[in-house]
């Protein structure tokens, strides 16, 4: 069972790259949460716009990690997690990009929904500006899930899910020493799809509609808008998840094998220019089918403080 609200040691981890503006909104964001935080995590991805200018005036909440290359969102997540567990004991660590912006009652209502239960995982709602749901962080449900586990979730104002999003994601710190910390190497797309849905395999987690965050994107765009030559990372990883990790039952990887093609298909029909998708998905499925992702500790070497966290979180 989780820690009760006014117990849990919550430690926050953002990763931020180029957005100063936006991470002095997070940061403001997260010292007035209801639920306060233990520390706030930030991990500079190697910006040149001064966001750890910014993140070092946000004062003794925040402990700054600054990485002298840009790792992506996979390798900064994983950095900022392992300095988590490393330095600050917590119970739960919340994930979030530094476009992420929590409403006040976001990590009140997201420990309200793990309180008392065996969810080792939770996500929030996530909005755009104008209050829509954001479709690009939209959870999956959990398929089949019994209806003892349905019910009761029902009751909570919860939904059980297979997967969510590294936006706005809690996630339970014993859990993260047990199944290790996200693969470096994904560095952007399907990295949280394949960590949460490792971290849920044979266990528990839960959408919670009442915690909100807004997630300030340029555009208001699916995971079948044109990614342009990113279009590579989406191939590749999703072929790394499907061969490589254990994150997934085979029939799990069939059903999301089978939606990622239509997927794939939807953003060709939709593309401006497929000359350069059908470049990243010749790229992309020569280095998803014939390389696999690196170890932690070889594919973050040289971030000093971060690696050295890195390699005692995943000690053998």
């Amino acid at each position: 069972m989780s820690p009760t609200p006014a117990s849990a040691r919550v430690v926050a981890v953002v990763v931020a790259y180029n957005r100063r503006d936006l991470l002095a909104e997070v940061l403001a964001a997260l010292a007035a949460q209801e639920s306060p935080l233990e520390r706030v995590v930030v991990v500079d991805n190697a910006s040149t716009d001064a966001s750890a200018d910014v993140a070092r005036a946000a004062g003794d909440l925040v402990d700054l990690v600054e990485l002298p290359r840009n790792t992506g969102g996979a390798g900064g997540f994983a950095a900022g997690m392992a300095v988590a567990l490393a330095d600050h004991r917590p119970d739960w660590i919340w994930l979030m990009d530094d476009d992420t912006v929590p409403e006040p009652a976001a990590l009140r209502e997201l420990l309200a929904g793990v309180s008392g239960t065996d969810a080792v995982v939770a996500g929030s709602r996530v909005e755009w500006f104008d209050g829509t749901e954001h479709p690009m962080n939209t959870p999956r449900p959990k398929p089949f899930a019994a209806r003892r586990e349905r019910r009761t979730a029902t009751e909570r104002g919860v939904v059980p899910i297979r997967s969510t999003s590294f936006v706005s994601m809690l996630v339970r710190a014993d859990v993260v020493r047990e199944i290790g910390l996200p693969i470096a190497d994904y560095f952007i797309w399907n990295d949280d799809f394949e960590y949460s849905t490792r971290a849920l395999r044979g266990r528990r987690g839960v959408h919670v509609p009442a915690s909100v965050v807004v997630h300030k994107t340029r555009v208001l765009g699916s995971t079948d808008a044109d990614p342009g030559a990113r279009f590579y990372y989406e191939v590749r990883n999703k072929l790394w998840m499907f061969r490589r990790s254990r994150s997934l039952a085979g029939w799990e990887k069939l059903l999301y094998g089978g939606s990622s093609v239509l997927r794939w298909v939807r953003t060709f029909a939709r593309s401006a220019d497929r000359s350069v998708l059908a470049d990243g998905w010749r790229r992309g499925w020569h280095d998803g089918t014939r390389y696999r992702p690196r170890p932690n500790a070889d594919a973050l070497a040289g971030l000093g403080r971060a690696s050295d966290a890195i390699a005692a979180v995943e000690a053998p």
